[in-house]
């Protein structure tokens, strides 16, 4: 690894809707790359902040009934907060709406007007007559030009991918009011990309990062590249300079945001922002592979066209499925970071596993809840924490502490080994195979510990059952370290059991070769905690509950009418809450016992983070009570509460009536 700074920035969250697990396929590994550069010795300023600006954000907060700069705060803050709550732990993040954006996008606009790289150009545009207003990007849908699919304004999204430009679309439909569109003349300004197709075709094989960028990117170079038109008819944006009645397009002002993030967080720190925009210190980009075309494109072009350098490498992470299935959240197939992960109480650092490990990092990562439970018990449990709690529990029980002798040749030769073999990894940005040789080593370490059983040797030649701890305890300081990276919570826990009081992050790499200095150790405790049948069948449910409505509401037309015998076919009553507990281990379940009439049931509803159960007992409620039986879990559940809204309130009687009363 180098010594020289380095930046590494993330790609921008849009602010329009909450953190999914898509999200952290790129966040989750550049900080997992971060921190092991720190570990060996690398200053690294670590980049991102939220994407503010473009017509989804409109239209969300015109939705929402707020303003854009409302909607994209709530947001920049939601996201701010997740990623702290998953370990990814940035510099500085910023907004593109704050002032330092603004600025820095108007500087680079007017140096690329200077240099002769923007002309305006009068275009047909979709307009819709009906809300009297141009239609930039995602205001308008329609058929893909190129493939035929459906499309939003800017982009085909359900087809081919291309970028579309303003009056491009084909039947354009107005997204405010379902009219038609028409196409009127409007004057906009166009960067010429196409001027720099012989840079790109230098720039990109030199390119750094992962060969699916590079390799996209001279695709559509060698396709040939069309001028972009760069301003939009909004209120909401950068303005293009001398001409406040046009806004810069989002995918200028968005990536000049690294540039302007960086400059905040100089402000902050003293640093130098120019010695990576101006100078020869490296930029690397972490970003999704939707977005390859405007970050090793579009961004280098305009960098070059301003006067900056260009990016020095970029990582582009595979898309995302769930169980298999193309990932949707308008279908349902979508794991949410905080609602349906961090909120039932599972730790960061189990998802930042399966994350890395599951597959390379180019490739498709498929999420399941019954693979991560099996991974994350049979690797993290079973391989890496049973080394550890093994050799510590012996070493602090047996044995005392840590025996004042060195590790033997062979383990300091296979730490060495290991860490080559990280480090040959993490320069390929290959996560999985630098995850796998760290796993590796805690293999190396249960078969070690196994095969020489100081447990039996400590009867026979207790130094030699020494040694053997010894040895084991040299590994765990390796492995300690080497996971940090990837596991920050329970590698510092790891840690302090291996009797430090500092912090793991503050240590080299290569320390995982040094001895101790200190021979106490405190008692160990188990580090992970297998994820348990009944945690991952609640998991299934909430996911299939989702995937259940989404469908629900696609298969089945408002207007769909049913009949007087169907509706009787649901026996809704009345019934009375005798008791109501907290299911324990869980994060919004109650424990009901409801009497109907003659009969008592126990229902398990998720309303614990709506109610406090005290407040419900007495409480008539309707109950829905021939549904099957269902276990929730682990505890059987006979009957549904029915409520309504976000808010889940509950249905109640207006007046007093016996429980078992049937509702008509």
């Amino acid at each position: 690894m180098s010594n020289s700074p380095l930046l590494v920035t993330c790609g921008l969250p849009y602010t329009n809707g909450p953190c999914h697990i898509g999200h952290l396929r790129t966040y989750v590994p550049a900080d997992f790359y971060v921190r092991y550069l720190r570990h060996t010795g690398n200053e690294v300023v670590f980049i991102c902040g939220s994407d503010n600006h473009g017509t989804p954000i409109v239209i969300s907060a015109e939705q929402n009934g707020t303003t854009p700069r409302e909607l994209s705060e709530k947001f920049s803050e939601h996201f701010d907060s997740t990623f702290r709550r998953m370990n990814v732990l940035f510099d500085r993040f910023g907004m593109t709406d704050d002032p330092t954006n603004h600025n820095r996008t108007k500087e680079i606009v007017q140096s690329l007007i200077d240099n002769g790289y923007v002309y305006e150009k009068t275009i047909s545009q979709s307009y819709c007559p009906n809300c009297e207003m141009f239609l930039p990007d995602r205001y308008v849908e329609g058929v893909c030009p190129y493939c035929g699919e459906q499309a939003r304004g800017d982009e085909c999204d359900q087809g081919c991918g291309k970028h579309l430009e303003p009056g491009e679309i084909k039947n354009p439909v107005c997204k405010v009011c379902g009219g038609k569109a028409e196409l009127r003349e409007q004057e906009h300004f166009f960067f010429k990309l196409g001027e720099f197709s012989d840079f790109l075709e230098s720039f990109l094989p030199n390119l750094g990062g992962t060969t699916n960028a590079r390799n996209y990117a001279l695709g559509w170079v060698k396709e040939g590249l069309h001028d972009w038109c760069i301003t939009r008819t909004l209120d909401w944006g950068v303005k293009f300079p001398g001409h406040d009645d046009l806004v810069v397009y989002v995918w200028v002002d968005a990536p000049i945001g690294y540039m302007s993030f960086t400059e905040e967080w100089a402000r902050m720190t003293g640093g130098d922002w120019e010695q990576f925009w101006k100078g020869d210190q490296p930029i690397i980009h972490f970003i999704g592979q939707d977005i390859i075309y405007h970050h090793c494109v579009f961004w280098p072009a305009i960098l070059k066209g301003a006067g900056y350098k260009t990016p020095d490498a970029v990582v582009a992470s595979g898309m995302v499925k769930i169980d298999d299935k193309t990932f949707s959240k308008t279908r349902g197939y979508v794991i949410w970071t905080n609602d349906d992960y961090l909120d039932q109480g599972l730790p960061a650092d189990y998802l930042r596993y399966y994350l890395l490990s599951y597959t390379s990092h180019t490739k498709e990562l498929n999420f399941s809840w019954q693979i991560f439970q099996d991974r994350i018990n049979n690797e993290l449990v079973d391989t890496l924490g049973n080394f550890l709690y093994r050799t510590l529990h012996f070493a602090a029980n047996k044995l005392g502490g840590i025996p004042a002798m060195e590790p033997e040749t062979e383990i300091l030769s296979e730490i060495s080994r290991v860490l080559e073999s990280v480090d040959y990894e993490m320069n390929r940005y290959e996560f999985k195979n630098a995850i796998d040789a760290m796993m590796g080593l805690a293999g190396f370490g249960n078969s070690y510990i196994q095969n020489n059983a100081p447990w039996k040797l400590i009867k026979e030649d207790r130094i030699a059952a020494e040694q053997v701890i010894r040895n084991c305890l040299q590994i765990a300081k390796a492995a300690t370290l080497l996971f940090d990276a990837l596991l920050p919570e329970e590698a510092q826990k790891s840690w302090e059991m291996l009797g430090y009081t500092d912090h793991v992050k503050e240590h080299a790499i290569d320390d995982a070769l040094v001895g101790f200095e200190h021979s106490d150790l405190p008692k160990p405790s188990i580090i992970f905690a297998k994820i348990e049948n009944e945690t991952r069948e609640q998991l299934e449910i909430i996911m299939n509950k989702r995937i259940g409505a989404a469908k629900m509401k696609e298969e089945t037309p408002k207007s769909e009418q049913i009949t007087i015998d169907e509706f009787a076919r649901v026996d809704l009553r009345v019934g009375k809450i005798l008791s109501a507990e907290k299911v324990e281990g869980s994060r919004n379940l109650l424990k009901l016992q409801v009497t109907i009439g003659d009969e008592e049931r126990q229902i398990v509803s998720g309303i614990s983070d709506r109610y406090e159960p005290e407040e419900l007992i007495g409480t008539n409620i309707i109950v829905c009570v021939n549904l099957k039986p269902a276990k929730i879990f682990g505890i059987e559940s006979r009957g549904m509460l029915l409520a309504a809204g976000e808010e889940a309130s509950l249905l109640v009687p207006k007046r007093d009536v016996e429980p078992g009363s049937r509702v008509c």
